[in-house]
This record gives C-alpha cells, structure tokens and sequence, in this order.
C-alpha cells in the first residue's frame, strides 16, 4: 500500500538560540520530517530558494496529502546561502495550494518583520493554512497527523525519537552533502527567572531544560549514518551551563557534562569534518571563571579549529545594560574575551585559531543615547589596544517582539545616524585590523564551499561563523577547495586556491596576487612557464609564495 506523501518546505528560521538558513538545516525541519514519517508519511523537501528558482515545485507540493511550511525570523541577518521567506511567501504559498491539507509553524509565529529597526507584528495565517502548529512544532504536527489539536507538548524523548527518525531528510538539501546540522541541547534561558534580556525571544519558552546525552548521540549517529559530516552546537543560549543545575540566573557550569557531551558526538559521528558551538553568556564565565575554563578547554579539545563562542554583549554602556536587564557589564565581557583567548587562540597547523568570542551589539534598546555610541566606540578601541583577538563584532538594530520588553520599551528612529556612523566605524577601524591579526597572510582555510561563482567568486567553510573568502576568478559552484589568505576586507578576506597553478593563471589573476601588480604580472606570463620555485622567484621578488603554488 503506498503511503501518504507529506512535503516539508523549508522557510528558513534564525533565532537567538537557533539557526536554520542554508546551509545549516534547522532541527524542527528534521523533527517534523520524523513526525511524519512515525505517521505512515513519504517525505519531501526543499527550501525556499529551490522553489523560487522553480516555481514548478509547486505542483509536486500540490499532488501532496500533507504541507508542512517551517519558518521565521526573531534575529535580523544577512545570508550568503538563502534568502527567508517573509510574511508575503507565506500567504502566497499557502493560497495556491488547493489540495494539501496545510501546517505553518516555526517563531514565525512569534511576528514577523521587514529587518533590524522594525517591530515584528503578529499575522493571522489561519485563513490560508489549516493548522497553525502552536507549542512544540513536531508534537504539534504529530497530534494534527492523530486527529488532535495543532498544540504540541514539550518533550524530549519524543524529539529524539523523531529527530533520529528525520535525518534522513538532510539528503534531499540543496547543499547536500555540505549541510551543517543545527543541534539542540537545550531549549529555554536560565534568565528567564529574572525576565531575560528586553528584546530576546529566547526567554519565552521558559527556564532551561535540557536534552539527554543520550538522545543528543542518537541523533547524530542517525545524522551521521544519513550522510552528515558537519555539526553546530547551536540549540541552547548558552552550552556552558548544559545540565547544570536550574534555577539559578547565571548557573554553574559542570565541565565533565561539556567534555562527555563533545567526546561523544565524535563517537558518534567518528569521521566528522565539523564540530562548532554557538552561544556563550560572558556572564557566565565571569562569574564562574574555574569551570568555565575546564569546560572551554574540553570544547578545544574534541572540536574543529575555526570555531567562535557567540558572546551576547548587546551594549558598553552601563545605563542601557541596568534598563534592558543585559547579561554582563562590559568589564564583564573584556574579563570573558581574555578568558577564551586563553584557552581558544592558540592556532592549528594551518594558522588558523582553535576558538575565539564573537561579539554582538544591539541597538536602539531602551536607555540608549548618543553617548552609547561612544561608550561602545570606546570597547571596541580599548580590546584592539589589547591584543585580545575577537572573530567577528556583529551589529544590528534590534527587531521587537510582542511579548518582550523592548517591544514598548525601545528608540528605534531616534539615533539612526548614530547607529549608521558606529557600523562605519567599527568595519574600519575595528573589524580590518582585527582580521589581519585573526587571519594573517598565509593562513590556509580548508574544505571551503564555493557559494557564487563569478569573476570574483566567494566561498566559505563550514561552520560558525565562517570567514567569507572571496576568489578574484571564475570558480565553479559547490565546488571545494582549500584556500590561503592573501589580503583582507572590512568582513572578508581575499583568497586563492592552494596550490595556485602560476603557470596557468590569467594576467588579470596574477595581478592581483600581494605584492605583484601589473608589471610583474605581465613579465610573469612572458617568462612563464617555470619549472620550480627558484625561477619563479627570480621574476616575481616574492618569497610569500612558497607554500602554496605549484607549476604542473
């Protein structure tokens, strides 16, 4: 008997504690893809940039007994790899399918807004969709599929069943196999006690609970089995506290559950090329600096160089942090940053540090005035000053949500000159001397995916917070290479293949290698082709090269 054809389209979520725009691939794509297969359901699946690129996917999703759209987004970004369905995709899709019966779910329910600087509203969908899926998303689904109600009750070994279930559906990514799988190892914040931060969403599914050992490792054995080689820790607003005790505001980490928790997904997935963390509260490890050292230390231990710990900074100024109930003082955050480089900026064979903080400024929250600006000017120019290494300083406009406090309380509009003068600043002054220092000329960035193929090309590796490469010449997409850092950008370095064939390479190519420039780069090609290192050498003056080109 053939049975039922459910189709899941993936909208794409971001939220504080989760990410799920290609190429990562959420966890609810997956648990709700389980729910419907435990119910006698064939899967499919795509993303929303598939469709939009054929529209014609709609008529497989026509001849569907069952629709299923994820989506939402409560943390304003830019995406290289995918482009989030808005509020007008979702009304759009929902209103052409005629057959299906139809699910939306996801923190799309939660509002919906045009960016950063916008409050989110909340949409009625219940007029173009037959089930909105309230509560948790796969219970949610699993009750419609069992002639219940569209509420799903919290709980974690009916996730792990259905997580384990649904991995298989990584293979039908665009991106497969160079998909990186969103984790959960928690669900809630432990400052939801205290009210959470002003503007965070987080806080509204309550105070931690956390995911088993056991049910983390079922998964990604099934993930692993289904292909998957790449992995985030990023379900959870702060790894360091996995199963520590609850109840308290700033729980005390326990280092052994972070080292068994890593250990075990490399037993898990043995041949893994990826295994990178997210979120990171500076509060924590400022108020509990022993354990937080032991547990970052075993995060360096079991994972992949490159990595970044996702510091919720939000702002330096002290008025702003009292009036929106910020984590951490900015003493606080400096204490936190020396911390991880301690442990995590020591650098791989490739040159590439093992794990640094990242951090992210939210503005226009309650309390703010010009003088914020300064104060966060003043942060940022005091850490270069150190010497301590950041990955990355994000910057945003905050996007209230019904149901926070920054919802009322905020002043979106009022500084916006401000807010566009500190992100002109920060990529100048900031952000460039920073990269030369966190990726110095020559450092080697393996296994990057080719994401746009152009005359300049851009690729990424897998992971948190991957440096964006950009390849001054035609490469082809989805292909992978390893690549060494010749020069910098405000948010990107520029890199060439490893090895660079010298012989081969164009003029317009060659000139743009450091310390080239047109002239050498036409007695280059007028000399070429070399046969060894020497005579290469010889016409270009540069030694740098060494290490990376080849003449075959």
């Amino acid at each position: 008997m053939t049975s039922e054809k459910a189709f899941i389209l993936d909208g794409y979520v971001d939220e504080p504690a989760c990410l799920g725009v290609s190429p990562y691939i959420s966890p609810y794509v997956r648990y709700c893809a389980g729910a419907c297969i435990e119910n006698g359901f064939s899967v499919s699946y795509t993303t929303i940039d598939e469709l939009r690129k054929n529209p014609s996917l709609l008529l497989d999703m026509e001849k569907a007994d069952l629709f299923v759209f994820i989506a939402g987004i409560t943390v304003p970004g830019k995406y290289l790899g995918g482009t989030p369905a808005n509020s007008k995709d979702i009304f759009r899709i929902g209103t052409s399918l005629k057959n299906p019966v139809k699910c939306l779910g996801g923190p799309v329910l939660f509002g919906s807004s045009s960016g950063g600087g916008t409050p989110a509203e909340k949409e009625s969908y219940s007029s173009v969709y037959d089930y909105i899926l309230e509560g948790e998303i796969s219970g949610a689904l699993d009750s419609v599929l069992k002639g219940g109600k569209p509420h799903g009750v919290f709980s974690y070994p009916d996730i792990d069943r259905r997580s384990a279930a649904g991995s298989c559906v990584i293979k039908q990514h665009p991106a497969y196999p160079h998909v990186i799988c969103e984790l959960e190892t928690a669900r809630g914040c432990s400052r939801a006690a205290c009210g959470g931060c002003s503007f965070c969403t987080e806080y509204l599914y309550g105070t931690p609970c956390y995911r088993s050992e056991k049910g983390v490792f079922g998964e990604v054995s099934a993930l692993y089995n289904a292909g998957a080689l790449h992995f985030r820790l990023g379900r959870q607003p702060d790894l360091l506290t996995y199963q520590a005790s609850s109840g308290e505001e700033f729980p005390v980490p326990v280092p052994e559950k972070i080292d068994s928790l890593l250990r075990g997904i490399r037993d898990a997935a043995f041949g893994l090329k990826t295994l990178h963390i997210d979120n990171i509260n500076p509060g924590t490890i400022t108020r509990h600096p022993v354990e937080s050292k032991e547990a970052l230390e075993s995060i360096v231990k079991w994972h992949t160089a490159g990595d970044t710990a996702a510091f919720g900074m939000e702002s330096a100024d002290p008025e702003v942090i009292r009036c929106n109930n910020l984590k951490a003082m900015p003493e606080d955050v400096l204490r936190a940053v020396r911390i991880v480089n301690d442990i995590g900026a020591k650098r791989d064979k490739n040159g590439v540090p093992h794990l640094l903080p990242g951090l992210n400024f939210v503005m226009g929250l309650c309390g703010e005035t010009k003088n914020t600006y300064f104060l966060n000017e003043s942060f940022l120019s005091s850490l270069l000053k150190s010497g301590l290494l950041v990955r990355r300083v994000n910057i945003r406009q905050v996007m209230p949500f019904e149901g926070t406090k920054a919802y009322t309380e905020n002043t979106l509009g009022k500084f916006d000159e401000s807010f566009k003068a500190f992100k002109e600043t920060v990529r100048r002054d900031f952000d460039l001397p920073m990269l030369k220092k966190v990726f110095p000329q020559g450092t080697v960035l393996l296994d990057a995916v080719v994401e746009v193929s152009g005359d300049m090309s851009f690729a990424r590796q897998l992971g948190s917070y991957p440096i964006l490469i950009g390849v001054p010449y035609r490469l082809i997409k989805g292909s992978v290479g390893d690549f060494f850092v010749a020069d910098w950008g405000y948010r990107s370095v520029t890199g060439f293949e490893k090895p660079f064939n010298v012989n081969k390479a164009s003029f317009n190519t060659l000139k743009k290698l450091p310390g080239i420039g047109k002239k050498t780069a036409a007695d280059i090609i007028l000399k070429r082709p070399f046969n060894s290192l020497n005579e290469f050498e010889k016409v270009s003056g540069r030694h740098f090269y060494s290490d990376f080109i080849t003449f075959d």
